[in-house]
């Protein structure tokens, strides 16, 4: 069995306390099969087999999606898809090469149902326009994805057809037998809750915000968006997912602004201004991500988010290191 069939075997099965080993193991086989990532450690004097604790792993940067073909064994594959990142027109947008689609889905699904149940309970709406408009989303694969799985029989997606997504709420909500889950970019769904404020149709929702205004709508910090929202959706907690066209793995906000990442995600917090000064205990700082679902691109990426640890390991996303770009799913400033 190969380095990735194992891992790949082990993944569903992780838990916290066998999560680091299995992410040494990984970090020791993509410093010498991921070219990229190879470099980078060799131009940092970096000998991997002299890292024993995952605070001492060099994470990659994730502009390096936007410049190299950050590929494990990349002589092995050819991608079978490739995801895009959002952003606007004048930004160049990462791509994360995928080995195989279906193992990002199926992750995806298991984290998912982790959190709120079976997928075959749910009805899964989604407002995404411009992930839909630019192409090439892993969100939008995720979508589509879930509401396979959940056997629904309404359509996942709105452009930009308010009206008709109103009806489709009215009518998923006549199943009792299923939860209804609107997934949306904050930006289309402030302009949906602003041209149907305090429908019935809008209440009694599970509301998954993702993906910031794009440049659409100012910026807000997360109380004053999900105030916001509460004024058409009702007074629940508004939730919300934290992922990114590089990861392959999600951690979901329950309404509180505190996200929950599985086992296969985990984030550790360095200091904004020194990338190398990374610590298991620091409460604030700027978020170094561990994705082990990444066997086949790089699992430790630097992002350019800021964010607050939690002493049980649930965190909160602040915002965004200075002059970053305006990208990825729930970056608030």
């Amino acid at each position: 069995m190969s380095f990735r069939e194992d891992h790949l075997r082990q993944l569903p099965h992780l838990t916290p306390e066998t999560a680091p080993a299995a992410a040494l193991a990984l970090f020791r086989y993509q410093a010498e099969h991921c070219r990229p990532y190879a470099d980078y450690l060799a131009a940092l004097g970096c000998q991997p087999e002299q890292v024993q604790r995952l605070e001492d792993i060099p994470f990659l940067p994730i502009e390096f999606f936007k410049t190299q073909d950050v590929r494990t064994d990349a002589a092995d594959w050819e991608p079978q898809e490739t995801f895009l990142s959002s952003g606007t027109t004048r930004q160049s947008r990462s791509q994360h090469q995928v080995r195989d689609p279906l193992l990002y889905r199926q992750h995806a699904a298991r984290i998912f149902e982790q959190y709120y149940g079976p997928l075959s309970g749910w009805t899964v709406l989604a407002l995404l326009p411009s992930y839909l408009e630019q192409g090439n989303s892993s969100l939008v694969a995720m979508v589509e994805h879930f509401a396979q799985v959940s056997g629904q029989w309404e359509p996942a997606f709105f452009l930009h057809d308010h009206a008709a997504l109103v009806a489709a709420l009215a009518q998923a909500k006549q199943d009792t037998s299923r939860k209804v889950l609107l997934l949306g970019v904050s930006y289309a769904l402030l302009d949906f809750a602003a041209a149907y404020p305090g429908r019935p149709e809008l209440q009694g929702l599970t509301v998954l915000e993702t993906g910031g205004m794009k440049g659409r709508r100012r910026e807000m910090i997360r109380e004053e968006l999900h105030a916001e929202l509460q004024v058409a959706f009702g007074p629940a907690g508004i939730h919300s997912e934290y992922g990114m066209t590089e990861l392959l793995g999600q951690a979901y906000s329950f309404g509180d602004g505190r996200f929950h990442a599985p086992p296969q995600l985990r984030v550790l917090l360095r200091d904004p201004s020194d990338p190398f000064s990374v610590s298991a205990t620091r409460a604030d700082g700027a978020i170094n991500v561990i994705d082990l679902a990444n066997v086949d691109s790089c699992a430790f990426i630097e992002t350019k988010d800021l964010a607050r640890l939690h002493p049980d390991g649930s965190f909160e996303v602040l915002g965004r290191l200075d002059n970053s770009d305006v990208r990825g799913c729930n970056q608030m400033v």
